[in-house]
């Protein structure tokens, strides 16, 4: 991947800030050919700068009205229990996010549910049940702000 260039840091920038900007709008806002926007923002892709471009939804709307993220802690810390319990916890129609840390805990789990039935449930039947876990707490969120900054390094 060749460094990149100020062009390539505003296309990040506005992209950042709304992934669904068209082509044609983002090339006037960087201020160079269609093109040439397109040729750089593909380029961008498939070098992995650019991984994915995402959807933001109101999961109230759709039945998540609760959002919480868990913090858990293992007893295990080979490479196979970590991989395992990542793997299979984001695969859990209620889990958003998995989140491998360092630290006191070892994962952050950002959740989804319906309900507190339904959070109970969940964390029962697929954290506090398997071995390796040895602590796990649970915070509500009450909103979430995303910043539509690119950082600058």
């Amino acid at each position: 991947m060749k460094k990149l260039d100020k062009i390539d840091l505003n296309i990040l920038a506005e992209l950042f800030a709304d992934s669904s900007i068209t082509n044609k709008e983002l090339s006037k806002k960087v201020d160079v050919a269609a093109s040439t926007c397109l040729e750089r923002v593909k380029r961008l892709q498939s070098s992995g700068v650019i991984k994915s471009f995402s959807l933001e939804l109101d999961f109230k709307t759709i039945g998540g009205n609760i959002e919480a993220m868990t913090s858990v802690r293992l007893g295990k810390h080979s490479q196979n229990a970590i991989q395992t319990f990542r793997d299979e916890l984001v695969a859990c129609p209620e889990v958003l996010s998995v989140f491998h840390m360092g630290g006191t805990n070892d994962f952050l789990l950002h959740i989804t549910v319906k309900d507190t039935s339904h959070l109970r449930d969940f964390v029962f039947r697929s954290i506090t049940s398997r071995d390796e876990v040895v602590h796990i707490e649970t915070a509500l969120i009450y909103e979430q702000t995303n910043s539509q900054t690119l950082p600058s390094f």
